[in-house]
């Protein structure tokens, strides 16, 4: 491990913020990139690397770091990704009946873990989902509910609304876009607000 790294493992040990920060803008987007190829969810995978660093400053006063942050970073976040899919696999298997927001993975996430950040995004996060649907535009919102609320299939949804199944995931694509984008700036104001506490 190289010194420079083990300052900074020291000062997130010792509660320091800007190395918290440092950390933060150095392995975030790779963590996200890791996470989205397991959970295929872009918000989603950010919700579980912030969930992941989050869950590093709370125990950092007994953290052991041997190899480097980025690996450290990237198994847990792994771990956190597996931990989600054999979730949903238990889920689907007791066919949950739930509808709504409650639906998305993100929701899902939050709603079927015992991690901080998870728990205390619970009822926020859903309220500021919903909002951020009700912000897209009409038919792209409509798109959106058939598709993660309804579960209607790309197909379903063209014959019912009489548009091409190109632009039924074009919708899809252009909402979640507009939804990370929206819901994006909530996390990272919320998770910085929790590490200056």
């Amino acid at each position: 491990m190289e010194r420079t790294e083990e300052l900074i493992i020291q000062q997130l040990v010792e509660g320091n913020e800007k190395a918290y920060r440092h950390l933060y803008e150095k392995h975030y987007a790779v963590l996200c990139h890791i996470a989205n190829q397991y959970v295929k969810d872009d918000f989603l995978a950010e919700t579980i690397v912030s969930d992941v660093i989050f869950h590093l400053w709370e125990v950092r006063a007994s953290i052991q770091i041997t190899t480097s942050l980025r690996s450290y970073l990237a198994q847990s976040v792994r771990h956190r990704c597996l931990d989600y899919l054999k979730s949903q696999q238990f889920q689907k298997e007791m066919v949950s009946g739930r509808l709504g927001v409650s639906r998305l993975p993100v929701v899902q996430y939050i709603n079927h873990d015992d991690y901080p950040l998870g728990k205390l995004l619970e009822k926020e996060l859903e309220e500021q989902i919903m909002s951020a649907i009700e912000r897209l535009p009409d038919k792209c919102r409509k798109v959106f509910r058939l598709s993660r609320f309804e579960g209607k299939k790309d197909e379903e949804i063209a014959a019912e609304l009489g548009i091409s199944i190109n632009t039924v995931k074009y919708h899809i694509k252009h909402a979640l876009t507009l939804l990370r984008t929206d819901l994006q700036k909530y996390l990272l104001i919320l998770f910085l607000t929790f590490i200056q506490n």
